[in-house]
């Protein structure tokens, strides 16, 4: 009877986490579809709200910086963050400096984000009293997303890393593949998994990233976040609705689109 109790009360919970999280994404949703522009009574359904949404060129042009930023971040973090999971895990360091790499690489995660952003400000600023340049603009933008980015990959990486371990290198050695082949064949192949899921999480968190785009950006890189936050200073309107149900779609595709790759990859890993 207790066990039944303890059941009853988890489901409950969960489903009560579920609601309270997917409950106002919904809501948006069905905003987004509302032919009523102001308040919460339901008067019809329409899509003039992403008629007018993709003929605002405002939010296309923020649209736009959103992708490049996000493109371009991801894959120099995930290139960067890559090599620095490797080579954390793979050299054989000491005790304390392998423990004080540790924390400089989880160092970026818990920092919070107005800290960082403050310190590349200072940054930006010293250099461009010494060189001219690091003017606020989308460069700058793109050095500040690759600076916080660096850290999820690799630890999304480096914990690949632990799973595969040294036996299947040792292997792959024993039966007289040289390191190049070793890594093209055999290592690669295996942290693909772990390398697009980094991929994803760099992706995912330069597109919702507000505090860092909002200090490190110039007048011609307003990026999506910006632009609504800009636009909710005037009041929430059905446009905003529209524009965050479309970045909430994407966002969802994204992670399907890369969880079927990654099982496929670990599929093709089990058979070669």
């Amino acid at each position: 009877m207790k066990k039944r109790s303890n059941s009853t009360l988890t489901t409950f919970t969960a489903l009560f986490c579920i609601l309270f999280l997917y409950v106002p994404l919904l809501s948006i949703a069905v905003f987004s579809v509302n032919a009523s522009k102001n308040g919460l009574i339901w008067t019809g359904f329409t899509l003039d709200w992403y008629m007018k949404l993709f003929a605002n060129k405002y939010i296309q042009r923020a649209a736009l910086n959103t992708l490049f930023l996000a493109v371009v971040s991801t894959a120099a973090s995930t290139f960067l963050g890559t090599l620095s999971a490797i080579g954390l895990y793979r050299h054989p360091w000491p005790k304390p400096v392998k423990r004080f790499l540790d924390m400089l690489m989880h160092l970026p995660v818990i920092t919070p984000d107005i800290v960082f952003a403050v310190a590349l400000i200072l940054v930006f600023s010293l250099l461009r009293t010494f060189t001219g340049l690091f003017e606020m603009s989308m460069f700058t933008m793109i050095i500040g997303h690759i600076t916080f980015q660096i850290a999820f990959v690799a630890l999304v990486v480096y914990s690949r890393l632990e799973i595969i371990g040294f036996d299947i290198e040792e292997a792959a050695y024993d039966l007289y593949a040289d390191y190049k082949r070793m890594l093209s064949k055999v290592l690669m192949p295996m942290l693909i998994p772990g390398i697009m899921a980094g991929a994803m999480l760099a992706f995912t968190l330069s597109l919702d990233d507000f505090v860092i785009s909002f200090f490190t950006a110039g007048p011609k890189s307003t990026t999506l976040p910006l632009f609504i936050y800009a636009s909710l200073r005037r009041g929430v309107s059905p446009e905003i609705h529209a524009l965050s149900t479309i970045i909430m779609l994407v966002t969802v595709v994204s992670v399907l689109s890369i969880q079927k790759v990654i099982g496929t990859e670990k599929a093709a890993t089990l058979i070669g």
